[in-house]
Parts: structure tokens; sequence; C-alpha cells
């Protein structure tokens, strides 16, 4: 166990790695990064303010739909019921994943103390620091792990359907934040970047603690848990595997 646990915290040390170089750009003010930011958001937030339809349907999206309180009640109901059918880890691993992301983001935030992007007549406004973007970062665990958990009592057939929809999600979420001028490009990479390396921490850790329960490494395209289509998802007894069913 304490190896696949090294293992697990290795792989997310790994996925860390580009986050970290660009948190030393964004804390050195590395001046192409600098352009990068200052044109988008300045291309961007012209056409925002030539399209009013266009923000409004913007807005929605990033204040309802996607907001990420929408986003974490999601996957609250998805642990409450993972709590209801008894499956214990991934419960636990989806609660992890999500908290320990929301968690990460505000101190990385409060550490780097970014701030946000300063635009004449502004058409949306958020408060607090830039760095790495709450919204990114929630999109990017929140659809991790809805998508991680049900892909299992997804029919394969619509599998594929499932991963472009969270994949349009996060990159979706991360275009209406610049496009609303509340975040600057590098803070929506960031986002995606940091909460990336939590899924991939916390779903290593996940891998080794089934293989501590004697269950075979998941095919990350069938889901975490494919035991979950199962009546009784967890191992009957520790170190014991319980079969599967691929859908």
């Amino acid at each position: 166990m304490g190896v696949r646990l090294l293992l697990a915290v290795g792989g997310g040390a790994a996925a860390a790695v580009p986050f970290g170089l660009l948190l030393l750009l964004v804390e050195g003010a590395w001046p192409p990064l600098l352009r990068l930011d200052a044109g988008a958001a300045r291309r961007l937030h012209e056409v925002a303010l030539e399209h009013p339809g266009w923000t409004a349907t913007l807005r929605f999206l990033s204040d309802w739909l996607w907001d990420p309180a929408t986003l974490r009640i999601a996957v609250a109901l998805l642990t409450g019921w993972l709590l209801y059918r008894r499956a214990w880890r991934l419960a636990a691993w989806a609660a992890a994943t999500a908290i320990g992301g929301a968690l990460t983001g505000v101190l990385v935030k409060v550490v780097v103390e970014r701030a946000r992007p300063s635009l004449q007549d502004p058409v949306a406004e958020a408060p607090g620091y830039s760095f790495p973007s709450g919204h990114a970062m929630t999109a990017t665990t929140s659809c991790a792990v809805l998508l991680l958990v049900l892909l299992p009592l997804v029919p394969r057939r619509w599998r594929g359907l499932c991963w472009a929809a969270a994949g349009i999600s996060v990159l979706g979420v991360g275009f209406t934040r610049i496009a609303l001028g509340v975040h600057w490009f590098s803070d929506v990479i960031g986002g995606w970047l940091l909460g990336g390396a939590v899924v991939v921490l916390t779903g290593w850790a996940f891998e080794a603690w089934r293989g501590d329960a004697g269950r075979p490494r998941a095919d990350v395209s069938k889901g975490l848990e494919p035991e979950l289509t199962d009546e009784e998802p967890e191992p009957r007894a520790y170190g014991t595997e319980s079969g599967s069913r691929d859908r």
C-alpha cells in the first residue's frame, strides 16, 4: 500500500509541474505572458461591448449553469447517492477531490494575490484575487468527478458523448471568464492545470486503494470504479475482488 501511495503522490507532483511553471511566469511578470493576457482581454472585451446579447448568454452560463456553486451541488448530490449505494470509497474520493480542489484554489489565490483585469466599461465584475480561476478549476474537478463516477452506468456507445460534454463544459467555463473580463487568459490556464493536478493525485490514490482491496487497475475510459454497476460496489472483504459488468 505504501508503494502505491508513493506512486500516487509522485504522479500528482508530476501533474503539478506545468502549473508550477505557469505560476513562476505569473509571479515573475514574464512580458510575453503579460502581452498575451492583455491582448486576449482587450479583444474579447471589445466583442462583449459590441454584442450585448452574446454577453448576456455568457453571463448566464458563467453565473448559473457553470457557476462553482452549481457544480459543487451536483457533486454533493452525487456523493450522497454514492453513500446510498454504499460505494463508500468512491464517495470519499468524490468528496476529497471536490473539497481538496476548492481549498487548494483558495490557498493559491491568497498566496499569489494577483489582481483581476481592470477594463473600461466592464461587462461583469467578480470579487477576490484572480489567479488561478476558481470557475475553471471547479469545472475541471467537478466535471472529472461526475464523468469518472457515472461512466460505468452509461452504455458504451454514449460514453464518447459524455467525454465531449465534459470537455466542452470545462473549455466553455474558461472562455466565459476571459470574455467577461473577470480573468486573465493565464488565470484560466492555471485553473485547468491545478484542477487537473488535483484530479490526477486523488485518482492515483484511489487506484492505490483499489489495488490494496485486490481489484485490478480500472480503464479510465470506462470510469474510475467499473464495479459501481454491481449490487455490492464495495469488496465483500478486504483484499477480495468483486465482479464487474461493462454495459
